[in-house]
């Protein structure tokens, strides 16, 4: 499987000098395989240069799956901009969370209402499929993906994708149940150290994955004054992945404050606490045009 990070950021685009290496595009990844598989994971602004691309570069009509985690606009601004939409052949089955009390049809034609957008979704030309999801296991475009809901105050899921021998996660958004996460006096960096039901449930969710994308929106430092608005530390997600056994963790979802610098000393501390939890754990921060393959 082939990855590649269109967009990085969380809450809101950040172009600039500062973003300049990170990306100031909102969340966007795009995943392929050798079996035919083509996947998108989120369309915020970062879709906009993905659709261009695919526009540019494919002979003969698009097809892919998008995957939404949930429906807040750094996740969906995206989708309106998304130029394959606009042309007549093309072919798209949206996903999202269900629990909402509009569908994800209706969300993301409300976005497109004539008072937001010249164009409504009715009038887009590509052949276009919606369906909600429900925690499980799913079958999309020949992959097994297992959904899980996460700690978010709007429905949100998470996407564990499993094909050809590896698994990839893509987790965001999501907030600790416990930011302290180790029972008092227990070794640290294991599944039964965890001291929260939800924790431990969220940990189990990616035990011995190849890879994690999973939001860090925050520093320790941070989290306090941003408690219940749905989003992790970087220490909390590092924490976890170790216990999980996890083999390669990037963290996305960057802070719209947070300059590539800030993210810098961001990937390093994350780093360090993965060493000495005495794992050799692959940490990064993702940035716009990264691209993996596992």
């Amino acid at each position: 499987m082939r990855l590649r990070f269109w967009g990085t950021r969380g809450s809101i685009a950040t172009p600039g000098r500062g973003t300049n290496h990170f990306g100031g595009n909102t969340s966007c990844i795009e995943l392929t395989s050798d079996s035919g598989a083509h996947v998108i994971m989120d369309c915020g602004t970062g879709a906009r240069l993905l659709g261009n691309q695919l526009i540019a570069n494919t002979a003969g009509p698009i097809s892919a799956a998008i995957l939404f985690t949930h429906t807040h606009w750094d996740h969906i601004q995206g989708f309106p901009f998304f130029a394959p939409l606009f042309v007549p052949g093309n072919h798209f089955t949206v996903y999202g969370p269900e629990g909402s009390h509009l569908s994800l049809h209706d969300v993301l034609s409300g976005q497109m209402e004539h008072h937001y957008f010249p164009v409504e979704l009715s009038q887009l030309a590509a052949r276009i499929a919606y369906q909600d999801l429900s925690e499980g296991i799913h079958e999309i475009s020949g992959t097994k993906i297992c959904a899980q809901s996460m700690n978010h105050p709007s429905p949100t899921l998470g996407y564990r994708i499993e094909a050809h021998g590896v698994s990839v996660l893509y987790l965001s958004d999501h907030e600790p149940f416990y930011e302290g996460v180790w029972r008092h006096g227990v070794e640290p960096g294991r599944l039964e150290s965890i001291r929260e039901g939800g924790d431990r449930r969220h940990a189990e969710y990616m035990r011995d994955a190849d890879l994690v994308i999973h939001e860090s929106q925050y520093t320790p430092e941070e989290y306090p004054a941003k408690k219940n608005w749905g989003h992790s530390t970087f220490a909390y997600v590092v924490e976890l992945a170790v216990a999980a056994r996890v083999r390669r963790l990037f963290l996305t979802h960057h802070d719209p404050s947070h300059d590539d610098l800030f993210i810098e000393n961001i990937e390093q501390r994350a780093r360090k606490l993965a060493k000495d939890l005495g794992s050799n754990m692959e940490v990064s921060c993702a940035y716009e045009g990264c691209e993996i393959e596992i």
